[in-house]
């Protein structure tokens, strides 16, 4: 999930807009195959002339990824890196209540700061914590799975 701090509801794409990304998606998924550093973009906006913009790869990269989100039925929203987040929105990206974030917080598992009597956390401070405890939650997997071998080879 990538969040816009100035957006606060995230909206999940209908049904038609979720068609329309999956389609939309695959033909930007062949063209990035193609490994080109920028592509030429044409737009003719409803009652104007054509105009050309040229877009780097990475963002036709990102733009790709947020068009198979929405595919998906995902809300997506952009977020800069350094950025910072309410608990709120926090709590989102991490998919956990915001008691439950407000605890890691006051535990200083992760780092924040008060902007009057709101607390604020950096987006790349919420991440850092994400991939953290993703690689633990792995390491566990990994262990139940060699544990099971053990048991029982031919599981």
């Amino acid at each position: 999930m990538i969040i816009d701090p100035d957006q606060t509801e995230m909206s999940v794409p209908t049904e038609e807009e979720a068609e329309l990304a999956l389609e939309s998606s695959r033909q930007l998924s062949r063209l990035l195959g193609d490994k080109k550093r920028q592509f030429e973009v044409f737009i003719k906006p409803k009652g104007r002339e054509e105009e050309t913009i040229t877009v780097p790869l990475v963002a036709f990269r990102l733009f790709a990824n947020m068009l198979t989100e929405m595919a998906k039925g995902n809300a997506v929203t952009l977020v800069p890196v350094h950025a910072e987040l309410s608990t709120e929105q926090a709590a989102d990206v991490l998919n956990v209540s915001r008691p439950y974030l407000i605890k890691l917080l006051e535990n200083d598992v992760i780092p924040f700061r008060f902007v009057g009597t709101h607390r604020r956390v950096r987006f790349t401070d919420v991440m850092a914590y994400k991939q953290a405890i993703d690689a633990k939650r792995h390491a566990v997997l990994d262990e139940l799975a060699a544990e099971g071998q053990k048991l029982n080879p031919d599981y």
